[in-house]
């Protein structure tokens, strides 16, 4: 409720209540005048006299929460004002043991569905391509925000401290030892077969010419011939041999590839090798300057996408994004799951952090003036706290009133 709002309706009850109270000192006054002409006025003067009674008494107790009545420093009055602070801190305390606890957060939690509501709200086309317009809208600005000079520093820096801290030899070990153990080295001594296979059959009239090339010129043509088909034959054999799975050549593969491995993962050199490799092609200007080349392409690339009407990275998006939605909204076992880590999430967090939550109430009530506390607090309970006026005058004025009686059925 706004508080002009708030101040308007305490105003009416004030006034309610004070002008009550002036009735019923006017009905007091009147009905003492008349008394004497006619003696059933007693009773109303009693009425008068106890509500007028109950009402001050009501008024100095309700005014004496916030202000010290008519300005006179009484004792134990201007209660909220004084004791700013350790209201503050009773309201945090209040709060943190009694509100922001396990099993109230879980409970209050334990109906939402947020997966649902979620899946359910993004599986709209609206709502998903505005999901996705808004995340490319954002893209041109974290782009601006990664300078050219950045790339090109994380290129020269970041990389190479990584490697640095990096054992380049183990790890390519460990990448290769698992090819070679799902057997992908034999795949790979097939297809270099493959390969040396079709070099031959398409190299062979090279391979005749290299031979007469090389034979001394005396030495007869049929001669050169026989040589050429000898040579063919013993590579195609070799071939062959080495194409069967038990052949010395596969074994001597599987030696060797045995042996880099174990050079791999022990040997020094073999890493200073790699070290010096790797630190000779990314210091290398050519690659530098090629990475941005690129990094400048994707970037000019991105934008001008992110721009165009008919962005392709929007409509990707979008579509992931109503997918994802549509996905959810028809798994309930997924969104069960959501839903569960959500609360367990949510309440750990709260509970989590609820002295410090708590600490913030206590921390700006402090900050408060004593005069702005008691002025939220009366406009807050302030109406309430009239009518606890008005009924004081009322209730005062029939107790008065049943005293009247009993006080003349005992005389």
């Amino acid at each position: 409720m706004h508080e002009q709002e708030q101040e308007n309706q305490l105003r009416k009850s004030r006034r309610l209540a004070t002008g009550l109270l002036v009735l019923m000192a006017v009905l007091f006054v009147a009905a003492r005048i008349a008394q004497p002409r006619y003696p059933w006025l007693d009773f109303v003067i009693a009425f008068a006299e106890a509500a007028m009674v109950g009402a001050l008494a009501d008024w100095f107790a309700v005014t004496a929460l916030f202000r010290s009545p008519l300005g006179l420093p009484i004792p134990h009055t201007a209660i909220i004002p004084r004791n700013k602070d350790r209201i503050g801190d009773s309201l945090s305390n209040f709060l943190e043991h009694n509100f922001i606890t396990q099993e109230i957060i879980r409970e209050e939690l334990r109906n939402i569905d947020f997966a649902g509501a979620a899946a359910g709200w993004l599986a709209q086309p609206e709502n998903s391509r505005a999901v996705a317009r808004q995340a490319v809208r954002s893209v041109p600005s974290l782009l601006a925000v990664i300078e050219d000079d950045d790339v090109r520093s994380f290129i020269q820096h970041r990389v190479s401290r990584t490697l640095e801290n990096t054992q380049l030899a183990p790890a390519l070990a460990d990448i290769l030892g698992v090819l070679v153990a799902s057997g992908h080295h034999r795949a790979l001594f097939d297809h270099i077969i493959v390969l040396c296979g079709r070099a031959l059959e398409h190299n062979k009239s090279y391979i005749r010419w290299k031979i007469h090339e090389s034979s001394p010129r005396w030495m007869p043509k049929a001669l050169d011939e026989k040589l050429y088909e000898r040579i063919l034959e013993a590579l195609q054999s070799t071939l062959d041999e080495m194409r069967d799975e038990d052949s010395e050549w596969r074994m001597r593969f599987q030696n060797v590839s045995n042996d880099f491995l174990h050079k791999l993962r022990t040997s020094e050199e073999y890493e200073a090798k790699l070290d010096a490799i790797l630190g000779e092609v990314l210091g290398h200007p050519l690659v530098r300057n090629y990475v941005v080349d690129v990094w400048h392409d994707v970037k000019d690339r991105l934008v001008a996408d992110a721009a165009a009407p008919d962005s392709h990275m929007a409509a990707k998006l979008e579509e992931a994004v109503r997918a994802l939605g549509s996905d959810l909204l028809h798994d309930a076992n997924v969104q069960r799951k959501l839903n569960q880590w959500i609360r367990i999430f949510a309440t750990e967090t709260i509970v989590g952090r609820r002295e410090v939550i708590a600490d913030l109430v206590a921390r700006v009530i402090r900050k408060w003036d004593a005069d702005t506390m008691s002025r939220k607090l009366e406009l807050h309970v302030g109406k309430d706290l009239q009518y606890i006026r008005i009924n004081g005058t009322l209730v005062g004025g029939l107790v008065g009133l049943v005293l009247h009686v009993v006080s003349l059925a005992l005389a």
